[in-house]
């Protein structure tokens, strides 16, 4: 089938974009609103982007807790969302008022950062401090004149906290930790065995593609 993806066309009972950007990591995201209350919610637009410094996004539909609390208050954490969190992760995703902690209506426990303000999640294998870099608004299926609903807010990665039990071989054992990622309609997936494959190189003499000797 083809459809045309900005009238959105398809025919079917549930749009299926987000069944085939698939699976998409979990921004597990902590803040602190000014007057100190804790804020945790999951976004499922999230990535990682850049290695020298790191950096993250996440996209938010509509101007929610999350995105205003960074704006105002400049930093925030991502925290690894896990098959044991799943539960805890899916608590914190409810519509409350922005007065409540949801760190604590999913009971879970804050754990202080040592370069930002805001907690993380303790029982989280990972997480990543961050400081706001900025904000980008995404036009609208109105045009540039209309309603602009979506927005990415990006942060730099200022430290990283990876629990010392999942660190095996010098390496991060990612599959023991078993990440979840989500797909299309109510579907997750999680990570729980990793392949390896070599990039190849190119020989510059031939042309040819070589396999790499070492990683």
């Amino acid at each position: 089938m083809f459809y045309d993806a900005l009238k959105n066309d398809h025919g079917l009972p549930h749009d299926p974009f987000k069944a085939l950007v698939v699976p998409r990591p979990i921004g597990w995201i902590s803040s602190l609103a000014p007057d100190g209350t804790v804020n945790l919610a999951p976004y499922s637009f999230f990535n990682a982007m850049a290695t020298d410094p790191h950096y993250v996004l996440f996209g938010s539909g509509g101007r929610k807790d999350s995105q205003r609390n960074i704006e105002e208050t400049g930093e925030f954490v991502c925290n690894l969302a896990t098959w044991d969190l799943r539960e805890e992760m899916n608590r914190s995703s409810a519509a409350v008022r922005p007065d409540v902690d949801e760190i604590a209506l999913a009971g879970l426990t804050p754990a202080p950062c040592a370069r930002v303000r805001p907690p993380r999640v303790k029982e989280a294998p990972a997480a990543l401090e961050c400081v706001y870099d900025r904000t980008i608004t995404l036009e609208g299926a109105e045009g540039p004149d209309g309603h602009h609903p979506y927005a990415i807010v990006l942060g730099k990665v200022v430290g990283i906290h990876i629990d010392d039990s999942y660190i095996r071989n010098g390496l991060v054992d990612t599959a023991a930790m078993k990440p979840i990622a989500r797909c299309g309609y109510m579907d997750y997936a999680v990570v729980t065995e990793l392949f390896q494959m070599r990039r190849p190189d190119v020989d510059g003499e031939r042309g040819a593609i070589v396999e790499r000797e070492t990683t």
